[in-house]
């Protein structure tokens, strides 16, 4: 099970940094961004450094606030985040068309929870890609607690340099993963080479939308929250994505923003104007219980100096993703369905 405690979340805060360290990794992860002097060509020539530094500093508030499944999700009116999150899960393993015992590849898997989700539901042996060692050990022990652990597996590795060989899964799929990566298409290259032909990726990516107007400064500032606050180089629009899938060889089975099709706002877990008891953690009692607990953890001592800072930038993050969603010039739910040919 997820780590759900106070003192949970205060231990697990800079993840494999030595908690002296962490509030200098914190000076340096905010000097990747620009409101810090930073730029997207350093983001992207820095990225392992960059995305390693943030899941090192913020995967502990992930699970204390979201549990083991880091993304949204398209949901129906009555359905509550957490089914909504594992429906998300079932309907790309659906698209993916997964049969009992094939090998499947999760790129950019965090801790682990869709892997687990779809090993279930599917019956298949899912490998997790992740570059970030304190995720992995976290995802491994929650292998062992789920009973997948003879079937699912983690391999620690950059996702642009894949250590397996061609042609090696039946299907690969990403959850809100690869918009870490600082170039799209050789990030979907390295997908296409391992994926056996005829077979299928799928994804959801976190893109700008075209209503985005790189000329507006108050879109500029949303684009920018978002990428201090969820580690990103630079976030693409939909249509650079599908370029990018074309360029690496993919053919497109079917693509569409899933935004548009949600009786539910994706965005409304983190809407400051909404009450929810399934999501408390998530809603502005929430957040301001847990920045203060943060606060008062830090003071004592139980929390490493930084905390406070990290659980800042998480704030900016949320306020740039609710911005966005409700100007409709972001979406974290962009879906592709892409096939590999078979010659």
């Amino acid at each position: 099970m997820s780590k759900g405690g106070a003192l949970d979340l205060a231990s697990g805060v800079g993840g494999k940094i030595d908690k002296q360290q962490v509030l200098s990794a914190v000076d340096k992860y905010e000097k990747y961004h620009g409101c810090y002097g930073g730029d997207e060509e350093g983001r992207k020539a820095n990225y392992i450094d960059m995305v390693n530094k943030y899941y090192d500093l913020v995967t502990s508030f992930y699970e204390f606030g979201w549990g083991e499944s880091f993304h949204f999700a398209h949901r129906w009116k009555g359905e509550s985040l957490r089914e909504s999150i594992k429906r998300h899960e079932h309907f790309l393993a659906l698209q993916l068309g997964l049969q009992r015992g094939q090998k499947v590849l999760d790129v950019g898997c965090g801790i682990g929870g869709p892997l687990r989700e779809i090993a279930r539901f599917s019956s298949t042996c899912v490998t997790g890609l992740n570059n970030n060692e304190y995720q992995i050990s976290r995802g491994t022990d929650l292998n062992r607690i789920a009973g997948v652990d003879k079937t699912c597996n983690f391999v620690k590795a950059d996702f642009m340099k894949m250590p397996f060989p061609d042609n090696t899964f039946d299907a690969v799929y990403a959850i809100e993963a690869t918009c870490h990566a600082p170039d799209a298409v050789g990030c979907y290259k390295e997908i296409y080479r391992v994926l056996k032909p005829g077979q299928s990726f799928a994804a959801y990516e976190w893109c700008m939308t075209d209503a985005y107007d790189p000329n507006n400064r108050e879109h500029q500032k949303i684009k920018e929250d978002i990428e201090i606050g969820d580690g990103l180089p630079d976030i693409r629009l939909t249509k650079q994505c599908l370029e990018a899938l074309k360029l690496a060889g993919f053919e497109i089975i079917w693509e569409r923003d899933l935004v548009k099709d949600s009786p539910v706002p994706w965005y409304l877990p983190l809407d400051t104007s909404h009450f929810s008891l399934s999501s408390f953690r998530l809603t502005s009692v929430g957040r301001f219980l847990t920045s203060n607990m943060v606060k008062a953890l830090e003071y004592v001592g139980l929390a490493p100096k930084g905390s406070q800072r990290v659980q800042s930038f998480l704030e900016k993050a949320a306020e740039g993703l609710v911005d966005g969603g409700r100007r409709e010039i972001f979406t974290p739910m962009y879906f592709f369905l892409a096939r590999k040919p078979l010659s």
